[in-house]
């Protein structure tokens, strides 16, 4: 035997369970802490496993702070379903917040639990276009009483978040103004407490500006997104916070491919693209699946993109019933007709509607509103697609597209209704 070798196979080993001590260490200690940054360095597995351990320890009679424990497990929860789009992750989020309520013995705490349950409610809207879920989310948080400052910050979040998600839907100047004003006034406050609760905050402060930017075409609002991207991007550091940076970069990337599309600027396409292929960078697909998702489906309004990517989205996303998966299907539907017209293949649209048609008859359960839009869409797509090949009139897509775009913009998803108004435009010019 070697016994040099030896010796360094035994400092090796002894190397490796140094390392493995430490960071076991070091995921107690975060476990303990209020700050939850460190759960972006773990994948959406890791993370169900320590939901379920915090959730499980929660109700062992030795636990001294079963309240904490299962708020803990709630916010664990909270972003397994924001990473995965899983509607029992929700459903696990808000058990554990109201086990949290009922082991609470103080005001502060019980305030916690239900700001706990007001922002899994407010991550079902946004998952799945939900507007009773906004609704509850909006009475639970007005119901707590907090008290300290703490706390209170973490309320004043709650409330611009629901507020923002509230204005996006009125879709009035006057609400997005009052809840930009309300998103600065909570990240004045939370700054100070609750570093990441402030980052998400600052996402979304600067998602709302950076659409009403576009929508309103006002330069100040885009310039103002622009700053606060920039501005997280450089303070969330692709080794410890890799999911915000993803999130900020991939907002720069569609803020630029927006309005590069506005202005028809060739050199802000590509710097779009490389925001998403940075965005995309930060992680892999099986880290957070959802994230990975929007990255696709932003890039793939690009019509020269790779069709590939938005194959795999669609298949992540495929039977949550999500936003995200409704957008990634409309695309590939979208693709995969065009390419039909492309080469004058009827037989690929018979395909087409023969899949949409198969996933109406074996959905198990009523769809959700943005599923039904989503196949009245993908059905009105091959309708207008039959009549240019066979050069007929396609009398029932005009229907079929208001419809669609009627639940899409009533379940907060404007870029499907768009889409919807934009054919039904394209319809009229025909005529």
């Amino acid at each position: 035997m070697d016994r040099s070798r030896s010796g360094t196979d035994g400092d090796s080993d002894v190397a490796m369970f140094e390392f493995g001590r430490d960071l076991r260490k070091l995921f107690g200690e975060a476990r303990d802490s209020d700050d939850l940054g460190w759960l972006e360095l773990i994948g959406v597995e890791l993370l169900a496993v320590e939901a379920r351990a915090l959730t499980t320890d929660g109700g062992r009679v030795s636990c001294r702070q079963p309240a904490r424990t299962w708020l803990r497990a709630s916010a664990l929860w909270r972003e397994h379903a924001r990473r995965t789009g899983q509607r029992d992750s929700i459903a696990k989020a808000l058990a554990t917040a109201d086990d949290a309520a009922r082991a609470s013995t103080a005001d502060d705490d019980l305030a916690r639990a239900g700001l706990a349950r007001a922002s899994a409610l407010l991550t079902s809207f946004d998952l799945f276009g939900d507007r009773d879920a906004l609704d509850e989310a909006a009475s639970a948080a007005r119901e707590t009483t907090p008290r300290r400052l703490a706390v209170l910050a973490t309320s004043a979040g709650v409330h611009a978040r629901i507020r923002a998600r509230q204005a996006r839907l009125s879709e009035t100047t006057a609400d997005r103004l009052d809840a930009a004003a309300l998103m600065d006034a909570a990240l004045h406050a939370i700054t100070k407490h609750n570093p990441v609760e402030a980052d998400d905050l600052r996402l979304d402060n600067a998602a709302l500006a950076l659409e009403g930017g576009i929508v309103q075409r006002d330069p100040r609002l885009l310039d103002q997104a622009g700053r606060d991207l920039k501005a997280l991007v450089e303070a969330s550091s692709a080794d410890t916070r890799p999911l915000t940076r993803a999130r900020a970069l991939a907002l720069c990337g569609a803020g630029l491919s927006a309005l590069a599309a506005m202005a028809d600027d060739a050199g802000a396409v590509e710097a779009g693209h490389a925001m998403f292929d940075a965005a995309a960078d930060q992680f892999t697909p099986d880290h957070s699946p959802m994230d990975w998702v929007a990255i696709q489906v932003a890039r793939a309004i690009d019509p020269a993109s790779p069709i590939e990517p938005l194959i795999r989205a669609e298949a992540l996303t495929g039977g949550h019933g999500t936003l995200l998966g409704g957008l990634a299907r409309d695309l590939l539907v979208a693709r995969e007709i065009e390419r039909a017209l492309d080469t004058g293949d009827l037989m690929a649209l018979t395909r087409i509607e023969t899949r949409v048609r198969r996933r109406l008859a074996e959905r198990v359960g009523p769809p959700s509103a943005v599923e039904w839009a989503v196949d009245q869409l993908g059905m009105a797509r091959v309708m207008i697609a039959r009549g240019q090949l066979m050069d007929s009139a396609p009398d029932q897509a005009a229907f079929v597209l208001s419809e669609a775009a009627e639940a899409a913009r009533d379940h907060g998803v404007p870029v499907l209704a768009d889409r919807a108004r934009a054919l039904m435009l394209g319809l009229s010019l025909r005529v």
